[in-house]
């Protein structure tokens, strides 16, 4: 579903990185670069499917608040070019990789012999330097405050939704293993503070938030009913470790056409 939205159809642009593409929920998507871990099950094409909206689908994995406003990503450009003003709808999903969010739970389950390695090792260790994340986290605000500017300037009559990341850890106090305790609880912080940042930038520019975050507080990766995948396979037909799995994208899905639907 990309191109002219046809018969007059509503247009839907998607944005963001690998939390909105879906890496390994199968099928990808027809067309789309390999490199892009782009599902045909992601919530865009779920919520496009509920909403009967033309979807263009320019979601990326590995992308960050500057692949969606001005730099390109391999042979990608910058997502913001998919929109032309013709919107209804907008959503976007970034901010992650900005601060280093799922890296660093990543970085935790690696071996550890890989922190000697020259180079990656550093990367490594100042994955989960809560020095460094904070860091990161004080300047990704103005960063996803550009995005709303931007995507309210470009798509002056769509709905513009920031989509925030579905819960990824349990609750303080419960063991997430394999991740040290440590690991875990910098990557609750990383999450609040980014959730927070999302929902700030949001108010700031006139756009909307869709709270999938808090929906999915019980639905954690280690909860009887998971939204999302902890420390699992790296086989790329399976959902990526750290990332939601099918449940999680028809939820947020949801989420996104109840809030389309309401005036």
């Amino acid at each position: 579903m990309n191109g002219e939205s046809p018969g007059g159809a509503q247009r839907y642009v998607a944005l963001g990185s690998s939390m909105a593409a879906g890496p390994g929920i199968r099928p990808r998507a027809a067309g789309s670069p390999l490199a892009a871990g782009r599902s045909a099950r992601n919530y865009p094409h779920l919520a496009a499917e509920q909403l009967g909206l033309d979807l263009v689908d320019v979601t990326y994995s590995g992308a960050t608040t500057a692949n969606v406003l001005r730099e390109r990503q391999h042979s990608a450009p910058p997502q913001i070019y998919a929109l032309n003003g013709s919107e209804d709808l907008v959503t976007v999903t970034i901010g992650g990789n900005d601060v280093g969010y799922v890296p660093l739970l990543f970085a935790a389950t690696l071996p550890a012999v890989l922190r000697a390695v020259p180079v990656l090792g550093d990367r490594l260790r100042e994955l989960q330097n809560p020095a460094a994340r904070e860091e990161a986290l004080n300047q990704v605000g103005a960063s996803l405050r550009e995005v709303g500017q931007v995507l309210r300037e470009r798509s002056p009559r769509a709905r513009i939704m920031f989509v925030d990341y579905l819960t990824l850890l349990p609750p303080h106090g419960t063991s997430a293993p394999p991740l040290p305790d440590d690991v875990a609880d910098l990557g609750r912080y990383v999450a609040k503070r980014l959730a927070q940042q999302t929902f700030e930038a949001a108010q700031a520019t006139g756009c909307e938030v869709v709270h999938a975050a808090e929906v999915s507080r019980d639905h954690h990766a280690w909860s009887v009913d998971p939204w999302t995948v902890g420390a699992g396979s790296l086989l790329p037909w399976r959902p990526k470790p750290f990332h939601p799995n099918a449940a999680g994208m028809r939820a947020v899905a949801d989420l996104i056409a109840a809030r389309f639907r309401q005036p």
